[in-house]
């Protein structure tokens, strides 16, 4: 009898730490499986935030997208207006190029015109001179041939004057001695003395 106890009595207390080490192993067990369980929430909730932060991550990327979509359209239209803004200015540039090489080519046309009129002026000029000149000396020769002629023609109507009044004086004295006579001869036969007159 006390073989079959003790063989109970070992039995029983094998089976006792057999539940003690379920009981221990279950126990562990449902700790992990809490422990699972929390990591399990942990993850959806990291999941959740990823999916949120994912979504809200897409919807910025869509709105970045969108804003590059419009930021290339306002770079496009940048650069179109400013093309516009450069032809417009290369346009204003040509016509005032072109307007400047006109109005050059109309000045260096007016001074090349009045450059030929100063030279026709100052040619006309010289000539007008030289045709003063020889006037002034024509008429110099003419004036030295009258003054000639003319002093050729006073001294021989001085000559003649001088001959006439010469012949003049000559008849005057003969006459006048032929007066003197006949006067002198009638104051004689008066019984007058000329000389006492």
């Amino acid at each position: 009898m006390s073989s079959v106890r003790k063989g109970k009595g070992k039995k029983g207390g094998k089976e006792k730490k057999t539940v003690v080490a379920d009981e221990e192993k279950y126990r562990k067990r449902t700790l992990e499986v809490e422990t699972l369980k929390q990591h399990l929430v942990l993850r959806r909730d990291v999941a959740r935030h990823a999916m949120a932060d994912s979504e809200g991550l897409k919807q910025r990327l869509v709105e970045l997208e969108k804003e590059l979509e419009e930021a290339r359209g306002d770079k496009q239209d940048i650069y179109e207006e400013m093309i516009r803004q450069f032809q417009q200015l290369q346009r204003q540039t040509d016509t005032r190029i072109q307007r400047l090489e006109a109005e050059t080519q109309s000045l260096q046309e007016q001074l090349a015109a009045c450059q030929e009129d100063v030279r026709q002026s100052r040619a006309e000029k010289e000539k007008m001179q030289e045709e003063k000149e020889e006037a002034i000396a024509r008429m110099q020769r003419k004036i030295d041939g009258m003054e000639t002629e003319y002093e050729k023609i006073l001294h021989g109507s001085l000559d003649l004057l001088l001959s006439k009044l010469e012949a003049a004086k000559l008849g005057w004295e003969e006459e006048a001695t032929a007066l003197h006579l006949e006067y002198k001869d009638r104051l004689k036969e008066f019984g007058l003395n000329p000389l006492e007159i």
